[in-house]
């Protein structure tokens, strides 16, 4: 493939993800004011996040096999102007059930851009400078959830909330004349050699739907009830996929390739430890410390920024040494950011939160891409965008439980109704709580990334 194409692949996939993490990260900040103009509860601000998470992750690996032989690029097309559009929404929403619907559908419309972006690039660069690319990707991502606090406080504080899903909405606008113009006689696609799975798309997203919005329900029983309809689907689901001729997951490719599965088992209870920690953090600065939204902006923007900025170099690392290793050191980290966390009080010295999450930052940053490179790595071309898609779902289902996990103990500690001043107090142990949880799934998250065979000298596996 000439070098031109691959940079036009690489610039639009990066900026693709520099978007979709502006939108998350910058919403963080705009919280206490969606919540005071929509009457949002503790719960429900949870959902403004969660709803767009879940989504994603329900749909992720069916829109896989959708672009594996209809082909990534356009899937990818579609998914970027179904962003753009339902970003624009979001900004005219006049209650909470409105917004948090076109939230979610921001994330069907996420998980087309996801289920394609890695693979594309995979697709686009050899095994020798493969790292290197998807380091730069995963980059671009980091410079999103960097800036994400800063506009979206600036945005929020000057414009409003909603000023702020219709810059992210109008630059996806622009963003989608790139691929259109450039990538117009590229095109990946896969040879169908059977039906597409409906039977097991559809026990996935009902089985992860109800697993987690039952999360949200605790301890009710509806609640327990959900959680327990979306563990006996996950069974029925792994049933299916085990049976089908043409699976939207690869069920012999966790069973027979070690590497692939605890590779996909780390980056899943990395996530789950990590993402709702942005959330966390901007309730306690916005809250329990009374910062304006421009000011707890510039606080959160410190450890993104060092993602950002170790996220190349890690790439590059994992193209000359075993990338486990640079991946277990990295959730090793994560583990004692998050337990530095649970020490969090009123009165807190602004460094000391600043320094953890620049800790956090450094500790994703040597994760993340390197995790990705082994996922890939561990299987053959056949396999690439089942691999994508699994490594995909695996964050976004992570993602999804950290979410979950949050909104959890908000729910127990805090409780349903809206936030008031007597309930800082509360609200503060919620967050100390989650985030010893969080530490503990980060110890057991190092032991996973260090399972396997080496992953430098680890041979793409065949199976299927």
């Amino acid at each position: 493939m000439e070098r031109s194409t691959q940079q036009t692949v690489l610039i639009a996939v990066t900026a693709t993800g520099f978007l979709t993490a502006v939108s998350t990260s910058g919403v963080n900040v705009a919280l206490e004011q969606i919540a005071s103009d929509l009457g949002l509860s503790a719960v429900s601000i949870s959902w403004v996040t969660l709803s767009y998470i879940l989504a994603t992750g329900a749909l992720l690996m069916p829109m896989a096999r959708v672009a594996d032989f209809r082909g990534r690029v356009l899937v990818y097309n579609l998914g970027l102007a179904g962003f753009a559009l339902f970003t624009l929404a979001s900004a005219l929403a006049t209650n909470a059930a409105v917004l948090i619907l076109t939230r979610a559908l921001q994330g069907v419309s996420a998980a087309f851009l996801f289920s394609t972006t890695v693979a594309m690039v995979t697709l686009a660069y050899p095994p020798e400078t493969r790292g290197r690319a998807l380091g730069l990707q995963v980059a671009g991502v980091y410079l999103g959830i960097t800036l994400g606090p800063v506009v979206g406080g600036i945005i929020t504080e000057n414009l409003g909330w909603r000023g702020l899903f219709v810059l992210v909405g109008a630059l996806s606008i622009v963003n989608l004349v790139l691929p259109l113009r450039r990538l117009r006689g590229l095109e990946w696609r896969e040879p169908k050699t059977a039906p597409f799975d409906v039977r097991g798309s559809f026990a996935w997203v009902c089985a992860l739907s109800a697993l987690i919005i039952g999360f949200s329900y605790l301890p009710t029983m509806a609640g327990y009830a959900l959680i327990g309809a979306g563990l006996v689907g996950l069974a029925g689901f792994v049933c299916l996929e085990i049976r089908a001729a043409d699976p939207i997951l690869n069920i012999n490719l966790l069973r027979h390739n070690r590497v692939f599965a605890s590779a996909n088992a780390a980056s899943f209870i990395n996530y789950s430890a990590t993402t709702a920690m942005a959330f966390l953090v901007s309730l306690y600065l916005l809250y329990n410390r009374g910062l304006g939204a421009q000011t707890a902006g510039f606080v959160l923007v410190a450890g993104p920024f060092v993602q950002a900025a170790v996220s190349p170099l890690a790439g590059r690392l994992a193209d000359r040494v075993e990338a486990r290793f640079v991946a277990s050191t990295g959730m090793a980290l994560c583990a004692v950011g998050l337990f530095a966390f649970t020490f969090l009080t009123e009165t807190t010295p602004y460094w000391y939160v600043i320094v953890v999450l620049c800790v956090l930052g450094l500790g994703f940053g040597l994760f993340s891409s390197p995790i990705i490179h082994t996922v890939m790595g561990s299987v053959g071309r056949r396999y690439v965008g089942v691999a994508a898609a699994t490594s995909s779902t695996m964050r976004v289902t992570g993602q999804s439980f950290s979410l979950g996990i949050a909104a959890l103990v908000l729910a127990v500690v805090v409780g349903r109704h809206e936030i008031g001043p007597a309930d800082h107090v509360h609200l503060l142990s919620s967050v100390r709580i989650t985030f010893l949880i969080f530490a503990v799934l980060c110890v057991i998250g190092v032991l996973a990334s260090l399972v396997g065979p080496g992953r430098r000298h680890a041979k793409p596996r065949e199976e299927g």
